[in-house]
């Protein structure tokens, strides 16, 4: 009981502090609670007819995180606020997010989720009797470089103020937060700027602000757009729309494909695919349009897409597989054989084409969880 009024505090701080826009809010405002509480994902593993998914994927419920290998759960942590968890570079050990009851701190673990190194130490010494000296990250990653660490941080609020405003943050991955430097302005009061992707040339992320510059009625909503920056301190460029209204990037293993979660303003959530070139997005594709889509996470392999959506209408996030044949074109069909024999007395017949090829769907894994949508899964290939 005391763990989950520490687990709702905490985050009942972070939607208070962010102004109520962040994307805690988005995914809460789309479920509701049903009458049988979502199981542990130890008990209740994915269906016999379900696709068995490459590697080891990382993922969240309940505070606890969870591995999952050949089709089976594991749990590596206990149910004590772990959250976001990202692999890195080398694939060697984790990093996840733990919740304290007003502030969150970012650990390195093993693969199996033994805590090896605690990164930051958010809270303040009278943190307790002022929550406002304290700080919260969340989602954290390595650079490829293996040597930088980026992250969202709310370094940017002054001690003892309430004025928070969530930015892109880098340090050096052995250092210390005094060593962190904002890359960003989170803004004021919109959420500000979160899960940042590390590129080549910097990091793409997702800015929370107050709809569309040129929209009379902007101060009335939060849009959310991709961005994309290379310099500290620099302004960033725009990399989607806020009548697109994307979030959560998520690039593919080649570098050149970013998975987004699209909502167009309205009260639905799509898996959407854009080519990327290192410095801009190419065309968006709504690959799936019928599901409440969350965390898009590209297998390492190439295989497909993992993402969360509710099982039925208004029902906790359970875990699905896009197969890549879903939003990968089909090569042409061969045209027919024609029937081998002599000399014909008249024209050919026509021949039959194929049947159509059914489209590929998405595969329900799981169907009793309740996995936590505003956590990114980690894939091990």
């Amino acid at each position: 009981m005391m763990l989950s009024r520490f687990v709702l505090a905490a985050v009942l701080v972070v939607i208070v502090a962010f102004g109520g826009t962040t994307t805690f809010m988005y995914l809460s405002s789309k479920q509701t609670h049903v009458a049988a509480p979502p199981q542990k994902p130890t008990a209740a593993t994915p269906r016999a007819q379900a696709t068995t998914l490459p590697g080891a994927l990382y993922l969240t419920q309940s505070g606890a995180i969870y591995r999952l290998t050949a089709g089976r759960f594991h749990q590596i942590t206990p149910e004590a606020g772990w959250s976001m968890p990202s692999l890195t570079p080398d694939g060697s050990q984790l990093l996840a997010v733990k919740y304290g009851q007003y502030w969150s701190d970012v650990y390195t673990l093993s693969l199996f989720g033994a805590p090896l190194r605690q990164i930051t130490f958010n809270q303040a010494r009278t943190g307790m009797l002022d929550p406002s000296l304290n700080h919260w990250i969340f989602y954290p990653r390595v650079a490829a470089d293996g040597v930088t660490l980026w992250m969202t941080y709310d370094g940017l609020k002054c001690d003892g103020c309430y004025d928070v405003s969530p930015a892109i943050y880098s340090m050096p991955y052995g250092g210390t937060i005094r060593q962190a430097r904002a890359w960003t302005d989170g803004g004021y009061y919109s959420g500000g700027d979160q899960q940042p992707i590390p590129t080549a040339g910097g990091a793409i992320y997702t800015k929370y602000d107050f709809g569309d510059k040129y929209d009379a009625n902007a101060e009335h909503h939060i849009s959310a757009m991709l961005w994309f920056t290379n310099r500290a301190g620099s302004y960033g460029r725009e990399l989607t729309t806020p009548g697109e209204d994307c979030r959560t990037p998520s690039l593919s293993p080649a570098g050149d494909q970013v998975a987004m979660v699209c909502t167009y303003g309205k009260q639905v959530s799509y898996l959407t695919i854009a080519s990327w070139n290192g410095s801009s997005l190419g065309p968006r594709t709504n690959i799936l349009t019928s599901l409440l889509v969350a965390q898009p996470t590209w297998a390492p392999d190439g295989s497909g897409i993992a993402f969360f959506a509710p099982g039925v209408a208004a029902g906790p996030f359970q875990l699905w597989f896009l197969p890549r044949e879903a939003y990968t074109p089909r090569p042409p069909s061969p045209p027919p054989t024609p029937t081998p024999g002599g000399p014909h007395n008249g024209p050919l017949p026509t021949p039959t084409p194929p049947p159509p090829i059914p489209p590929v769907q998405p595969i329900q894994l799981t169907t009793s969880n309740g996995f936590d949508a505003t956590s990114p899964m980690a894939w091990l290939g």
